[in-house]
């Protein structure tokens, strides 16, 4: 089994309105999880550095970021990241994502426990005409079959359900989009914005937000966790 999880840090700033991102830290250092796609983890203007301490956080937890071509001071691809532990990277690719705001994603196969994984890690936009347009962008990423499974991770921004999704083309692939633990705001959890889809979908199980009193104040968003199945 790996862990996995997704996790939006709103570029440590807390509920509290502090920026912290020691806390964030330690809300990884409390789900550990093998693979983690990280959301807002760089500034999105000016130099656009990483936030994140990545010597501090290779220590408490063991993961270390997928390295991107031509990163500079960035930790990922337009704040998101992926992060492994005993894994080998073998590709990654930096996807520009359609729409009216500067989103991406970032696709990266790894070799983790002799299987091999293509994450999706992303972000998708406020608009849903957006979102409906990078759903189909980030399909043509996981067309390719060779990999054991393709894990999808991230905050997709989209609360509505059923045909008023935007997430619905998802679906053929990846299974349902909908039922998901909400995980916004954290405080008070009452939206299901993040979401970790899978294909194939019966290897993903036991999907739940992260909710501790140290990940309700870290960031405004809960972590998203799930457990993965794997031939061993």
């Amino acid at each position: 089994m790996l862990k996995v999880a997704s996790y939006n840090v709103h570029k440590c700033v807390g509920t509290d309105g502090k920026f912290d991102p020691e806390r964030v830290l330690k809300v990884l250092h409390e789900i550990d999880a093998d693979v983690v796609a990280l959301q807002e983890a760089d500034l999105r203007f000016g130099d656009k550095r990483g936030l994140l301490n990545l010597d501090q956080l290779r220590e408490m937890t063991g993961l270390v970021p997928a390295q991107l071509p031509n990163a500079g001071r960035n930790h990922g691809w337009r704040g998101n990241v992926v992060l492994s532990r005993e894994s080998m990277v073998m590709n990654t690719e930096q996807i520009v994502l359609p729409g009216v705001e500067p989103r991406g994603a970032v696709v990266v196969d790894m070799m983790i426990r002799k299987q091999h994984l293509r994450i999706i890690a992303t972000h998708f936009g406020l608009l849903r005409h957006s979102r409906a347009q990078q759903v189909e962008r980030v399909l043509e990423a996981a067309k390719d079959d060779k990999p054991f499974c393709t894990v999808l991770m991230g905050d997709l921004n989209e609360w509505r359900t059923g045909k008023r999704s935007a997430l619905m083309g998802l679906e053929p692939i990846f299974g349902a989009v909908n039922g998901f633990a909400p995980s916004f705001p954290a405080r008070f959890p009452m939206l299901a914005l993040d979401r970790i889809l899978c294909n194939p979908r019966a290897r993903l199980t036991d999907i739940t937000a992260h909710s501790t009193p140290l990940s309700r104040k870290a960031s405004d968003h809960l972590p998203l966790t799930a457990t993965l199945r794997i031939d061993t």
